[in-house]
Formats: structure tokens, sequence, C-alpha cells
């Protein structure tokens, strides 16, 4: 049988640091051991009772048996604005400024697509999210990172990069609450970061996948929520982790006129929306009682509680995350993450995310995701424990 080329496109795309992990686990698993997966982001959780017979009903509906509008139901793009102002005290044109997506990735893959042209610059966060390099790769532009340190609370320091970088940047990602790093942002720092784009003539396009997600009695803020910052770019949100709704791939994007129409055109050489039944079923999870939600954050927060207590317990020197379903975790000194995961793997049973896979300034710490129950989080720690590489406190 013939064998056809990839294009030199696909060929160019960054490799999936992940998969050899799934890899990894898959062999430990075939071998018969009890694994403690703590090291993917896909939520444990079904998705509510009341979205999933919204679904039901709507699917019987023949009005979605057809194609959908190109750019989506109108009375779905009304319930993104609706759910916006509530939430956000953000006002929205729904036919203008909101862009419905394929799941939060799709956008944050497209979005390169839509505004760049080979060579241009794009900022991009460092620890981040891996697919922020799939969409800039797609669009053959150019990567500059922003460090996400520490001492800085994980939030970029535009004081750093180098006048020739900023002055070629044309897009900029951000993600609050933060994966892998679980930090939120201030609206100062959103406030600066509009200012920023302003001035530079960056597009700003924040991920607020974690949106819903914040602990210790405090939510999150969205960027729009800063001054300014509809000028300068847009937000991309996803029913994934507010409603559990991973597997159901829709999200929408909203912000700036000229940059949801780029979308927009852009999708409509792709797709002819999604299914109308999953669009009302999203309206019905918008507009209906946050109760489902408040109880998710409830109990992503005591399992945050549990586990940062138990690795605290069995003298691993960890911060609690404030938002997000992970934890940021340093790595014992003279370990690298890789191998530091292989070793908990391999010894533990415990499944741990390398932060190297998340950029070059994730080394030095592994991600751990509050995916599983508490029962489940506390034996993670206890076989932890008994790998000697921790020193107990003592009681």
């Amino acid at each position: 049988m013939k064998h056809f080329v990839q294009s030199e496109l696909l060929q160019s795309l960054p490799k999936q640091f992940f998969a050899s992990l799934v890899d990894k686990v898959g062999k430990v698993i075939a071998q018969g051991h009890d694994v403690i997966n703590l090291g993917q982001g896909n939520p444990d959780q079904p998705t509510p009772s009341h979205i999933v017979e919204a679904l039901q009903k709507a699917v019987a509906n023949p009005r979605y048996h057809k194609y959908s509008p190109f750019r989506g139901y109108s009375f779905f793009k009304e319930a993104v604005a609706a759910f916006y102002e509530r939430e956000y005290g953000v006002k929205l044109d729904p036919e203008k400024e909101v862009a419905i997506l394929f799941g939060g990735k799709a956008g944050l893959v497209e979005i390169p697509q839509c505004l760049l042209n080979p060579g241009d610059v794009v900022l991009v966060p460092d620890p981040g999210y891996p697919d922020y390099w799939s969409g800039v790769a797609l669009a053959r532009a150019e990567m500059a990172m922003m460090p996400l340190r520490a001492q800085n609370k994980f939030l970029p320091d535009y004081g750093e990069l180098s006048k020739d970088v900023v002055e070629k940047a044309k897009l900029m990602f951000l993600n609050y609450p933060n994966n892998p790093t679980g930090a939120v942002a201030t609206k100062e720092f959103f406030e600066e970061t509009a200012l920023f784009a302003a001035k530079h003539d960056i597009c700003v396009v924040h991920d607020f996948a974690y949106g819903a997600i914040g602990f210790d009695g405090k939510k999150p803020i969205s960027f729009l929520q800063a001054k300014g910052a509809k000028d300068v770019g847009i937000e991309i949100y996803t029913f994934s982790k507010t409603y559990n709704m991973a597997g159901w791939r829709v999200g929408f994007a909203v912000g700036n006129e000229s940059v949801i129409e780029a979308i927009n055109l852009l999708q409509d050489h792709l797709y002819v929306s999604l299914f109308g039944a999953i669009q009302e079923a999203a309206a019905t999870a918008l507009l209906s009682s946050q109760d489902c939600v408040k109880e998710l954050v409830s109990l992503y927060e005591s399992r945050r509680n549990t586990l940062v207590k138990a690795l605290q317990q069995i003298g691993w020197d960890v911060t609690a995350p404030a938002g997000s379903f992970f934890a940021w975790l340093p790595v014992p000194n003279g370990w690298t993450s890789e191998r530091f995961a292989d070793f908990l793997l391999e010894k533990a049973h415990v499944v741990v995310a390398p932060g190297i896979g998340f950029g070059e300034h994730g080394e030095g710490y592994v991600r751990v995701g509050l995916l599983t129950s508490e029962e489940r989080l506390e034996e993670a720690a206890q076989r932890v424990a008994k790998l000697g590489l921790f020193h107990a406190v003592k009681k």
C-alpha cells in the first residue's frame, strides 16, 4: 500500500508530550497494578441531570435534525450574554460579541489562524496549556515565552520581555485560574494587561476554562471585567469544567467584535455550527440554577484541602492552589520533573504530570489533578510517603 507523506505543516506540529505519559500509565495498568491517576485533567463527575434531561428532550425536536445556522442559534448566544451580565456584570452584544465554539480547545487553536501571518510573534505563558503551541504552529507563527514564577504569583512580568519581542508580538495567551499552577489573577493585573496590550497593539486571548473554580470564598474574575479589556481582546469559556461537559465539546468566545467576526469567518469554512440540541442544553446550563456549580466547587475545595493536608503531613512542602482543579507541587531537590513522575508511577503507582510538559519553566514541578475521591488522594499521599523522599511532620 502506498504511503502518503504528511504535509510540512503537520510535520511541524509540536510533539504531544502527554501521549508518552498515557503510554507509560497504560503499561503499568496492564501489569495489573492499582494505579491512582492524578495526571489527567478529565472531570470525574457526571453532567448535572437537568442539563442531560434538556438534551434528551431537545434531541427529539425535528428543528435540530437539520443544519444549524452557520453561526449558531440566537437563543444560545443570548444565554451567553445573560450569563456574563449576571456573573460578571459584563454586557455583550449576542450577535457581534459572541462566537460559539466546538469546545474551548477549538477556539484556542483557531485564534492564531484568524489573526496571524507566518512569522508573527505570540506571547505564550510558560508553563502553560500545550495546545496554545499547536495553534501557533498551525498559523506558522512564532512563540515568545512569558515565564510564570512563584515569586510573582505565577503572573507574567511584562517588564522583563525584550523590546524587540514586544514590538513584534500580535497576540497573547493568558489563563487564570491557571493550568497548571492553580494561580489566580487580580483585576489590577488584568487592567495592567489591557493597558500593555493597547499600547503595543496586541490581541489578548484569555483562556477562562476554570473560571468557575475559585477557592476560599473568592470567585475568579473575568478578563472582560477589567477596564479596556474588550477593546483589546477576547475570553474563551468552556462548559467542560463548570458543568462537567467535557465530552459534549461546547464553549464560546466573547469580547472584541473584530476578533469574534474573524473566528466566525474561519468557522464558516470549517463547520455548520453545533448540533442544535447541544446548544439548547448548553443554554439551559447557563440560565438555570447554578447550585450544581457551587456544589462542584465545594467538592474540589474539599479535595484540595484533603490533598494539601495529607502531603504536608508526609513532609512535602506544598502550597494550596487558589483556583482550578490542579495543584502545582515542587519536586524534591536533585530530581527532574519527568524522572520524579516516572519514579512515582513505577514505585508508588501514582500518576502525576511532569512540569516540563508545560514548558521550560514548568521544570521543578509536577501537576496533580483533584479528580478522584478524597480517599484515593489520601492513599496517594501514603504511597508517596513510603518512598522515603520526604520527612514526615511529627504530630
